[in-house]
């Protein structure tokens, strides 16, 4: 009685990690364990979408690109190239706001809103929403998981949208990587000529560490 009681609860415990590690890693990039890096991009698409792509594709490397629907709804034909060279296109709003501030119908538009034009260019739905300024607070998470979205931030931020500089944003990125890092870079709102400058050297640094490269689900 009192073997087989401590076996059902020794279920109960594994069911409930296992359960747990799942949540934690559905939040995660798909990718195999060991030096793996994410590397993602925000704001876009833009002008300097399709040289982004151009530099990804030299060093075969996939990206996940977080957009925002007004931009994909000017630059569908963008969105779909992204999508088409192998790359994640997830939820970025409709039109960058703190989401914090939103209420409940306003939040459900500017996600629906851009899941739709997302869908229209590539055929998907996006299952992540990385929403503007990382500004998250628990109405934010549960608005998101209502909706069906697992909510996506980042570890290392060179802060390349401040225009810091093309060695300071390649050395912010290198020097804080670790396998399983997300770095957020950003395609898209602004002059990010610097970002794109920087972007060979980050990939052809990391790779020659030894680093292979995750996106999101697609």
């Amino acid at each position: 009685m009192i073997k087989g009681l401590s076996r059902k609860l020794g279920s109960l415990v594994l069911a409930a990690v296992l359960a747990l590690i799942g949540v934690t890693l559905s939040a995660a990039p798909a990718a195999a364990a060991g030096k793996v890096v994410s590397i993602t991009f925000d704001d876009g698409p833009s002008p300097y979408t399709p040289q982004v792509l151009r530099i990804l594709a030299q060093y075969g490397v996939h990206a996940t690109f977080f957009e925002v629907g007004q931009n994909v709804a000017a630059r569908p034909a963008l969105t779909s190239q992204v999508y088409r060279q192998g790359n994640s296109v997830q939820n970025h709003t409709w039109s960058h706001p703190d989401l914090r501030k939103l209420s409940a119908s306003q939040f459900t538009y500017q996600v629906s809103a851009t899941d739709g034009q997302i869908r229209s260019h590539t055929g998907y739905r996006p299952c992540c929403l990385r929403p503007p300024y990382g500004a998250v607070n628990a109405d934010v998470r549960s608005r998101a998981s209502a909706l069906g979205k697992k909510i996506a931030l980042w570890t290392v931020d060179p802060r390349d949208w401040s225009r810091p500089g093309t060695a300071t944003i390649q050395n912010r990125v290198l020097s804080q990587v670790r396998p399983g890092s997300v770095v957020v870079l950003h395609d898209g709102g602004g002059d990010r000529s610097q970002t794109v400058a920087a972007l060979g050297g980050i990939l052809k640094t990391l790779k020659a560490r030894g680093y292979t490269f995750a996106i999101w689900a697609r």
